[in-house]
């Protein structure tokens, strides 16, 4: 590190992401430069000046900012993406001089802090102070670090968004599909199928090249979706069979796999009905 008084390059500093993070880090006391469409630095110029630097743009444009930069960076810096993906942008990354962390915010840029938030870090290349610096400006402020190497984090990333957004998008057009009227809809729901037209509707307010990227770009989602289709195809059979003992039989077996979580979920959820009802 060069200074003492560290500072931040956010490529991608404009954008919704690259504005919270420069928050969080002037927040511990760096000194931010940001660069973005119509700023006057542009991404090589942040990416020479500064101690750390992190790529906060697309997951579609994040390669190819890379190695825009690649050149004039040293192994005096660190460099940082926050993409959904790992695999990819790390391996990009390690082409550079610099030393490398992936980092995955579990969130969104609506966030007020990072108190309780998570990021998930799969240190490539970077440890010791350095590490411990950078990670220390999101620790002190709340966050809960996870720790993974890039393929485990895409791994689980194929389920933890690209099936739940999968599943997600397949209901909203099943419901398009049917004709069934949304705000007809609500006026006969119960709050557990008000939180999930809130998922569905909240989802599609947001940016569709985001979700889609998620979904194309993280080469084990595939798999994934495979072992989906294959549920719907098993239950739908037992469902059409008219068959109560294999419909027991495939309840048990996912009642089995969630027990060490059913009590937790149903008090998390208890929570939000209660909110539901009572706001």
């Amino acid at each position: 590190m060069r200074s003492e008084r560290m500072l931040a390059g956010i490529i991608g500093g404009t954008g919704k992401m690259g504005r919270f993070f420069a928050s969080v880090f002037a927040a511990a006391g760096w000194d931010v430069i940001v660069s973005g469409p119509e700023t006057p630095l542009s991404n090589r110029e942040v990416a020479e000046r500064a101690d750390a630097v992190m790529v906060a743009v697309p997951i579609r444009r994040t390669i190819e900012v890379i190695g825009e930069v690649a050149p004039v960076l040293t192994e005096e810096q660190i460099l940082c993406d926050i993409t959904s993906l790992k695999v990819e942008p790390v391996r990009a990354m390690l082409a550079t001089k610099a030393a490398v962390v992936g980092l995955h915010p579990m969130f969104g840029p609506g966030a007020e802090s990072l108190r309780n938030q998570t990021i998930i870090v799969t240190p490539a290349r970077c440890g010791g102070a350095a590490l411990d610096r950078l990670l220390g400006v999101f620790r002190e402020q709340g966050a809960v670090l996870t720790f993974a190497t890039p393929e485990e984090h895409d791994r689980m990333m194929a389920v933890i968004q690209g099936l739940t957004h999968f599943a997600t998008l397949c209901a909203a057009d099943t419901i398009r599909r049917t004709g069934v009227d949304v705000e007809e809809s609500l006026a006969f729901t119960s709050p557990i199928y008000r939180i999930q037209m809130g998922l569905i509707g909240r989802l599609l307010a947001q940016d569709a090249d985001l979700y889609g990227d998620m979904l194309r770009e993280n080469p084990a989602v595939p798999e994934v979706l495979a072992a989906f289709e294959d549920a719907v195809k098993h239950l739908r059979t037992i469902v059409e069979a008219g068959d109560p003992a294999a419909f027991r039989e495939f309840f048990a077996k996912n009642t089995d796999h969630y027990a060490s979580y059913g009590k937790t979920a149903t008090e998390e959820t208890d929570d939000l009905i209660r909110y539901m009802v009572t706001r």
